[in-house]
C-alpha cells in the first residue's frame, strides 16, 4: 500500500530539493552561468516545478542567501560562547578564515552576485536588505561582547564584511594571501584592539 504525503510536506521538500540542487549549481557554474534548466535537472525536476517554487534565478539565489545569513549568525553564536572583547573578536576572525577556506566557492558566488546586482536597481534593493540583516546580526553579537555602542559595534561588523569581500577577491589570485596568523592582529589593531 502506498503510503500519500500530504501536499504541503510534498512542497517543502520539493522546495528543499530545489535549493540544494541551486546551491550545487551556482558552485559549480557561478551566478551568471547557473540556469534555472540545469537547476531543474540536478534536481531532478521540470523547468515548472522549480517556477511553482522559484519566480526567478535571483528568488532562489536570495533564497539560500537568507538561510545563509541565519546560518551564519548561529554559527557566530556558538563560536563566541562566552568570551567577550578582544578573545570574541579573535574566535569570530578565525571562525571567518575557516569559513572562507571551507566555502570559498559561496564566498566567490556571493561577491559575483553583489557585482551583479550592483547594475541592477531592484536586485541590489533586495540585496541590501539582506546584507542590512546580515550586518545587523553581526553587528549586535559585536556590541554585546565588546561592550561598545551600536554604530561602532555596526561600523565594525561593516569593516569585517568588507574584509571578506576583499579576502575573497585577493585569494582568487593569490590562495596563500594573508594567512591567518597575520590577518588576526591586523584585523585587531585595526578595529582598534590590543593584537594578541
Amino acid at each position: 500500500m502506498r503510503v500519500q504525503v500530504p501536499r504541503a510536506e510534498q512542497v517543502e521538500r520539493n522546495r528543499r530539493l530545489v535549493l540544494d540542487a541551486a546551491r550545487r549549481v551556482f558552485l559549480a557554474k557561478g551566478y551568471d552561468g547557473a540556469t534555472l534548466d540545469a537547476i531543474a535537472e540536478e534536481a531532478g525536476f521540470s523547468k515548472g516545478v522549480v517556477y511553482s517554487q522559484f519566480a526567478s534565478k535571483a528568488d532562489l539565489f536570495f533564497a539560500l542567501l537568507e538561510e545563509r545569513i541565519d546560518e551564519r549568525a548561529a554559527q557566530n553564536e556558538r563560536v563566541v560562547g562566552r568570551r567577550t572583547g578582544t578573545a570574541a573578536v579573535e574566535a569570530l576572525l578565525r571562525h571567518f578564515e575557516r569559513d572562507a577556506r571551507d566555502e570559498a566557492g559561496w564566498a566567490r558566488v556571493l561577491v559575483e552576485f553583489r557585482a551583479r546586482a550592483m547594475r541592477d536597481p531592484a536586485l541590489n534593493a533586495r540585496y541590501a536588505a539582506a546584507h542590512r540583516r546580515a550586518v545587523d546580526r553581526l553587528a549586535a553579537l559585536f556590541e554585546r561582547v565588546q561592550d561598545m555602542p551600536t554604530e561602532s559595534a555596526r561600523a565594525m561588523a561593516q569593516f569585517v564584511f568588507m574584509l571578506g569581500s576583499g579576502l575573497t577577491l585577493e585569494r582568487g589570485v593569490d590562495p596563500r594571501a594573508l594567512p591567518i596568523d597575520e590577518l588576526v592582529p591586523m584585523t585587531i589593531r585595526a578595529l582598534g584592539g590590543s593584537a594578541p
